[in-house]
Formats: structure tokens, sequence, C-alpha cells
């Protein structure tokens, strides 16, 4: 179902999981600014504490081991390793990555390293940030002092993470760190200095990697599918995908043509004239980088058909359609078409680097998380994956969204996308039932998804095997009538106890 050294992960952010904000040495990041901004964040929650991962690291990594992940996509925070973002290295902080590192790979686990996931310093915010051209140095900088310390046991590099997103809503909507509102042409200014940053970075890697790098990024992958696989209808999904509806960054092209193609695409120049930034036409040597993967954060999609007039139309999704608890629409198809669409243009093999969901968990009165709804969403989506490779889409990873629950961002605590619940409170950590699932997925490198059979989760508490029925077991129980007549039982074998 996958191709042979498949890679599944699981992934987190610095600023969402280590805490530890005035430890060894770090510095303000501008969401721990934007953090004592009042009514800024939900219930007035911060990231200095977080999931205390900065020193409870040992622990995680154990979680992970026991979960099987083969990879684990972690960032690094800018203001640990350098507290002012320029100068000299703060190496308390650079070590805490060494030791990560390193307990990583000694549990089997190979590290995959973001180098921004947000969290810029704010003594360069206070120097102009993304408004100012030197902030790509400043960058690149940073990125070698990473680079030169850990590339010798990292291969696998991710420069930037969601630029749509911390230019959309940290410089045009305000809701995300910096929370400015800007006028577009310096929203304009701040995403081309953005690629720039990226570029330089992969320029580094490339250059000053102790071991042969393999180098993406993960945008955001804004998905736009067909309501059905008529050629029309993929025609019209494939064109709504690449093109310009308003000034906004959700188009894939703004950020991935110049990255990939090195120009901006032509009908977003048009979208957007009169706004546009004067730019070095140099700069596009510096943004176009060879690239090993396209890395695509995937969540959501929406439906689109041939309209009337010949262009794309959006189809409205059914009332009472699924929603996750951030309130997007479950939609799988998306991680069949986003990969596929994206492969289409950039001729580039697709890692998904970050797809999962945000539910009602909590640890019930059996000490467990029953998640039930993480397992079915996480199913559906990975079984569109697999679609898209057995079709010719060099599909080389997936990594789940999140490895733990943790700060979400401007949502402070109320969102768990983890595969680990959190106790913010007592710091403990409870697998939840995906994690037990999501073991099994990885041991078997995704060939159960499409059994029939129940799902079977594996070494849980008291030698249980947990089991989460498929619609097709639950209707072959039932009396005709949708109730069911008796359990459906599972046997795993060597294993003792009782089922759920």
């Amino acid at each position: 179902m996958f191709r042979e050294g498949f890679v599944w992960g699981a992934g987190s952010s610095s600023y969402q999981i280590e805490g530890a904000a005035t430890q060894d040495g770090r510095l303000d990041s501008i969401w721990d600014a934007l953090c004592r901004r009042q009514g800024a964040i939900h219930n007035a929650e911060t990231g200095a504490v977080a999931c205390d991962h900065y020193n409870r690291y040992r622990e995680d990594v154990g979680l992970m081991k026991r979960i099987g992940l083969k990879a684990y996509r972690l960032s690094i925070a800018w203001p640990r390793v350098m507290p002012t973002g320029v100068g000299p290295v703060n190496e308390k902080g650079l070590g805490f990555y060494d030791r990560l590192v390193d307990t990583l790979l000694a549990s089997g686990i190979e590290p995959w390293i973001t180098l921004y996931h947000w969290d810029m310093p704010q003594m360069l915010f206070e120097r102009g940030g993304l408004l100012n051209r030197d902030f790509a140095q400043w960058f690149a900088d940073y990125s070698a002092a990473v680079v030169d310390r850990l590339s010798d046991r990292v291969t696998r590099w991710i420069t930037i993470n969601e630029p749509q997103v911390f230019i959309t809503l940290g410089y045009g909507d305000a809701k995300h760190a910096p929370a400015l509102r800007l006028s577009f042409p310096e929203q304009l200014l701040a995403a081309h200095n953005c690629l720039l940053m990226h570029g330089r970075a992969a320029q580094i890697i490339r250059t000053r990697a102790k071991k042969k790098p393999i180098i993406g990024w993960a945008p955001v992958g804004r998905v736009d599918y067909p309501i059905d696989e008529t050629p029309e209808n993929i025609d019209a999904a494939r064109t709504a995908s690449f093109s310009f509806n308003g000034k906004h960054f959700w188009s894939n092209n703004w950020f991935g043509d110049p990255a990939i193609l090195g120009h901006y695409p032509e009908e977003g120049l048009r979208h957007f004239a009169g706004d546009m930034p004067k730019f070095d036409p140099k700069d596009m040597d510096i943004i176009k980088q060879p690239l090993d993967f396209y890395g695509l954060n995937i969540y959501q999609g929406t439906q689109i058909k041939r309209g009337a007039n010949g262009q794309p139309e959006n189809v409205p999704f059914p009332p009472g359609h699924a929603l996750t608890t951030m309130r997007w629409p479950v939609a799988p198809k998306s991680l069949y078409w986003g990969p596929r669409f994206h492969h289409e243009r950039y001729k580039l093999p697709i890692v998904i680097t970050e797809n999962g969901m945000a539910g009602t968990d909590w640890v019930q009165s059996d000490g467990r998380v029953h998640d039930g709804h993480r397992i079915d969403f996480t199913r559906q989506y990975l079984l569109e994956l697999a679609r898209a490779s057995a079709d010719g889409v060099p599909v080389h990873g997936y990594f789940h969204w999140s490895i733990m629950d943790n700060f979400e961002w401007a949502e402070g605590y109320k969102e768990r996308f983890g595969l680990i619940h959190v106790d913010y409170v007592t710091q403990k950590r409870t697998l939840k039932d995906s994690a037990y699932w999501y073991a099994e997925v990885i041991r078997t490198n995704g060939d159960h998804l499409s059994d029939t059979a129940p799902y079977l989760t594996l070494d849980a508490p008291k030698e249980a095997a947990v089991v989460i029925p498929t619609r097709e077991a639950v209707l072959a129980a039932s009396n005709g009538n949708g109730h069911a007549k008796h359990l459906v039982e599972a046997k795993v074998a060597s294993r003792k106890g009782t089922t759920l």
C-alpha cells in the first residue's frame, strides 16, 4: 500500500511544547510577547511551560519509541539558540537539541528538523522583522549555527513552516504573532522576504551540512478537490488550487512557484498589480533552490465543480457535515488530490508534513483516552494518501500532527491534536487509543488500513486490546435496524485480557 521505506512520523514545534521560556538563557520570541497582550490568547494562556518538553524530553522520546515512530519532526527555537537573534550562540540552548537528537537516534527515531516554526526572536522583530531585508541574512546565520552543530547526525531538513499562515495571521489579520495589521503591499514585502529566508537557509544547508542533506519545506497545502472524478471537474479543481480570487496568500503557487520554478505566477502578478514591492530580479536566484521533497500540511479541503460559466465553483458541504473542534470540515479526499496536484505542478516527491485533527479528548474513568474519532479520521485520510501513492504520486512520508497535545497558538490549550494526552497541571502523559492504533499502522506499513476486521490497538494497559469496530463490522453485527446484537470480539495472539 505504501512504498518500502515509507517514513511514518509525528510532529511538534518548539514554542508549542518546550516551555522553559526563561531557562538556560532563552529570551523572548514574538509569541512570548503576544501572550502577554491582554485578550490575545484564549484564557490568557501562554507557552511559558506548555508540555515542559525541554525538561521531559527523555520521557517523551520514550513514548515516541513505544508508538514505534520512525521519524520525529521537531523545530528549533531560534531565541533559545541565539537569544537576541544574532551574534553568539547560546551553548546551553543549542546543547538541548544536541541531547534531543542523540536521544532520538539512540531510540531508532530519525529527527526531521524545521528551522523556523514561527518563534522569531522578539529583538529581531523590534529591528523590523520580516519587513527588514536583512532578516534573510539573520536567518541564514542562525541556520548555519544549527547546521554546523547537528548535521553530523541530522540529514532531514525543513526550512520554514506554513508561510501562508504566519504572513496572513501575523501581518494581516493580527490573530497570530506579531499581531500586525499591515497594508497589503507591506504584507507582500514580508512574504517576499520570507521566500528569501527560505532560499538562504536552503543554500546554507546544502553547502555546510556534514552529511548529505535531504531538504524540503512545509507550506500549507490548500486543497480544492473535484466533487466527482469527471475530467471537467478534475480540471476545475486543479485550476482552483493554483488560482487567485482575492488579496490573500492562500493560493498555493504564490509561494510554491518562486521556490520551485523561480518566478512569481503571472496571474498573481496581474492580480496584485499596484501592490507589489520592487525587488531585485536576482532575488529569484536565491529563492529558487533545489529541493528534495515538497512538504504539505493538509487538514481539510474544498469541493469544486466546473460552473456554468466554465470556471471553478465551490460546492458547499451538506448540512451536518462532519467538523473537527477547530470547525474544519473532515475531507479525506484532500490527501489524495493535494499531493497529486502539487506533484503534477512541481515534479517533486511529496511528504505530508502535517495532518491530524483537534478533538474532544479527556482521560476517562478507566484511565484511557478513547479517541475513536481520531482513529477514523486518520484512517480515512491515509486510505486516500495510499490511493495517491498507488496512482503514481511519489509519497515518501506522513507526519501525524501532533505527537502530543500542546499550546495551539491563539487557541491556547483548548484544542487537543495529540496522539498523547497531556494533563497541563500535572504534566502526566497518557497514550490515547489513537497512539496504540497508529503504532499498528506503522508496524504494518499501513497494510491493515483497508481491512474490514476491527481495528486492534496493541500494548494497552492491563494487556487489554482496544477494539474500535469498522462500519462494516458494526453492520455485520446488527439485526438490520441499526442496533447491535452483540459486541464485536477480537482475539489478539499472545495477549490476555478483556476487550473494550
